[in-house]
């Protein structure tokens, strides 16, 4: 996809003051300072919570938006998706950023804290691969498929040198060391969509249905990513699952998808983003999709997670309104897009899904 500030910066300046702060920032210009025609005029604090995945994106997105809007402070907590939706429905946060989409059964019950109807928007505006993760001296990538994959989290495969595991890595020097496998203990949307995709893809191993919780005992436990993270890094012989931004310079599983092992890459996940259809029933501005996790098109990582913005579409505080819809017209913007694929490594929003992310957008009020 190509990037152009000034392209769909442009096709929101009507509902975002930073269409014109940000490309006038770009020369120079916008300061806040009372003599530029361009000076935004937003004030207040806007405040969100949820997932933790997008934590380096919202940093990123923050530092810009508050440069270009010198008198908004923009606060998002990386608590975790779960306690994001629970922060949004109780009224505590004007947003949440959450890895999975409110259900069918959340929508339908309504009482969403700082909305004055039921109406809401989510928008899916961060797309990034999970990675499995694994900490083994001198390995760094593996090629597993979903089976394999489900079988060393459900505790079926305990070591390394295991034959389902060697059989598709036959140039690896694979030790006898013991799998940790560490999963998330907190109600986490990574967690969801890549049980999701176990199964989705490894039905006859993985008989969980998809849930936030980890559903199995066993395994070690880590809260957030960055406990993922450090657990993985911190053992010898472990395996997990974090956003890829996150991997760092752990091992990393290509993931086997029809004939081939696929890496992940922003690319390969936004592949699969445009093939998965908008979930039926729902409001106009709701966006969730629904995942072809078992897709055996050629290039596509099907180990993808979808992370929404997720606000009301009227709000009780007119500014929190205003605050919410600049902020979310700045994200879904080509220049948005670009600070999260630098800071993150995230797949950028295609024009199609950015045009419906506009229209939702544009209920809110």
């Amino acid at each position: 996809m190509k990037f152009n500030t000034f392209g769909r910066a442009a096709a929101v300046t009507a509902i975002a003051a930073l269409a014109l702060t940000g490309c006038a920032a770009n020369e120079g210009g916008a300061t806040g300072g009372d003599d530029s025609e361009n000076a935004s005029d937003l004030t207040g604090t806007l405040v969100g919570s949820g997932a933790s995945s997008q934590q380096s994106a919202q940093e990123a997105w923050t530092a810009a938006f508050q440069d270009a809007n010198p008198d908004v402070s923009v606060e998002y907590d990386p608590a975790g998706s779960g306690a994001g939706r629970d922060t949004f429905l109780a009224g505590g946060s004007a947003f949440a950023g959450s890895d999975r989409a409110f259900n069918d059964e959340e929508v339908a019950a309504g009482g969403f804290g700082a909305c004055t109807t039921d109406g809401i928007v989510e928008i899916p505006a961060y797309v990034s691969p999970i990675a499995v993760i694994f900490n083994l001296d001198g390995i760094t990538s593996l090629n597993l498929d979903a089976s394999t994959i489900a079988s060393i989290f459900t505790g079926d495969i305990t070591t390394w040198n295991d034959e389902a595991i060697a059989s598709q890595n036959p140039d690896a020097d694979l030790p006898d060391t013991a799998i940790t496998a560490v999963h998330r203990q907190d109600d986490s949307g990574t967690t969801e969509n890549f049980t999701e995709y176990l199964y989705a893809a490894a039905p006859d191993v993985w008989t969980e249905e998809p849930d936030g919780v980890w559903p199995l005992d066993g395994g070690e436990a880590a809260s957030q990513t960055s406990g993922v993270l450090d657990a993985v890094t911190g053992g010898t012989g472990t395996i997990g699952y974090a956003d890829a931004s996150r991997a760092g310079d752990l091992g990393t599983v290509s993931v086997k998808v029809g004939d081939e092992y696929v890496p992940y890459s922003a690319e390969a996940a936004a592949a699969i983003i445009d093939a998965s259809p908008v979930v039926e029933g729902r409001g106009e501005g709701d966006l969730a999709l629904d995942i072809d996790r078992t897709t055996e098109e050629a290039g596509v990582y099907p180990v993808v997670l979808v992370s929404y913005l997720i606000g009301c579409e009227e709000y009780e505080d007119p500014a929190s309104a205003e605050l919410v819809k600049s902020y979310f017209s700045y994200i879904v913007s080509d220049e948005g897009q670009q600070v999260a694929a630098d800071a993150a490594g995230s797949a950028p929003i295609s024009s199609d899904l950015f045009d419906k992310a506009t229209a939702a957008i544009e209920l809110i009020k």
